[in-house]
């Protein structure tokens, strides 16, 4: 099984080489993978987001790229210790940063005898492993929105959520009513 490279080759904000065509023969990325978060709003969805006083936000401090994997595990973490409380109606939670960014790998043998598995520079553009969001400073990557006295709970779970996220975020409090 292939295991995931260091994201220290990826995180950084470069120009996007994402190059589609209407022929597929021309275009560099030639599929998309498949989207691996499941969720993007979650709790109580038929209340939605204005039924409740205020909201937290967790924001970017650095530009930087998420791998959605990372941001899937953030957002597993954050329901789990929110859902346990309050169960499935006592919040409103909201992904902001999707993943459009198509990271991709050239994966070269090394060794003796592996010279036959690679291509060079022949097929260069590679194959794809995944998607990313691209996150610029002060983007708001996810909000919480919750009811008086569940404050501290959700600073919390959100300080745990973004331990699983390769940027350094800060967590505001905004109120609506």
């Amino acid at each position: 099984m292939a295991k995931l490279r260091k994201w220290v080759a990826y995180r950084t904000l470069e120009r996007p080489y994402t190059r589609f065509s209407k022929f597929r023969k021309k275009a560099y990325v030639k599929a998309r993978p498949g989207k691996t978060i499941i969720k993007y709003d979650m709790g109580n969805l038929k209340a939605g987001a204005n039924s409740f006083p205020f909201v937290l936000k967790m924001i970017s401090k650095d530009d930087v790229q998420i791998r959605t994997n990372s941001i899937e595990a953030a957002r597993i973490s954050i329901l789990r210790r929110i859902e346990e409380r309050y169960g499935k109606n006592g919040f409103y939670f909201r992904i902001k940063a999707v993943p459009h960014h198509v990271i991709r790998e050239n994966p070269l043998a090394a060794g003796a005898g592996a010279d036959r598995l690679s291509t060079g520079m022949k097929h260069s553009f590679s194959k794809t492993i995944g998607t990313a969001a691209r996150v610029i400073k002060g983007k708001v990557l996810m909000e919480l929105y919750l009811n008086e006295g569940a404050e501290e709970l959700g600073r919390k779970a959100l300080r745990i959520g973004s331990s699983k996220l390769t940027v350094k975020t800060t967590i505001q409090r905004e109120n609506l009513k």
